[in-house]
């Protein structure tokens, strides 16, 4: 089998209300105010901006990891306006040994609770195992974070437990919960979903 590699290709990805594509300069101002949102960055290891500059800096940051195959970030645009409303994407992949990957994700608030993520995290887990050829994607969690362990329960995702201070950011170490979702297990739940959508 063939490992995997992006060579800095961000693929077009899409569902019916969303567009997962290549974040540009020209993002900076729509991503500036989702990451510098305390509310959306709360519970992220992302360092606080001051500017529009930081949120450019962090998209050529972004770009730059899927070029050295060490992430691979979507921005999820909506279709019916072109505005770009978050990002998700893979953090890490592995496709040597174990065939994992983390993922990542976050949303402007104002797009809270539309079931856009989850759109988006569909698309995102269709990638991982149809394209990457993943059988475990994972996902780390702060425990705090209510929104965000529903959503990936919503999604059939299994937690499997709490890392302790897996994590160093400014404020020092921090416990994660690990929560995974294995090929297997998508499978399942794709049948189940396409059934009841027929």
């Amino acid at each position: 089998m063939c490992a995997y590699a992006c060579k800095g290709h961000i693929p077009l990805l899409e569902s019916s209300r969303l567009r997962l594509r290549r974040m540009e300069s020209r993002d900076a101002a729509a991503m500036f105010a989702c990451w510098s949102d305390p509310e959306v960055h709360r519970y992220m290891n992302l360092s606080g901006m001051s500017g529009r500059e930081d949120a450019e800096d962090m998209i050529e940051l972004l770009n730059e990891l899927a070029k050295t195959e060490d992430a691979l970030r979507w921005g999820i645009e909506l279709k019916e306006n072109g505005k770009l409303i978050g990002s998700c994407g893979f953090n890490y992949w592995q496709t040597e040994g174990a065939y994992k990957a983390e993922i990542g994700y976050e949303l402007a608030k104002p797009y809270w609770r539309h079931g856009y993520m989850t759109e988006a995290l569909r698309l995102v887990l269709s990638f991982g195992y149809n394209t990457i050829r993943l059988n475990r994607i994972e996902a780390l969690v702060d425990p705090r974070n209510i929104g965000s362990q529903a959503l990936l329960s919503s999604m059939g995702w299994s937690q499997e437990g709490l890392l302790r201070q897996v994590q160093h950011t400014s404020t020092g170490f921090k416990d994660m919960l690990m929560y995974s979702i294995l090929h297997e297990e998508w499978l399942r739940l794709e049948v189940q979903r396409n059934a009841i959508s027929v």
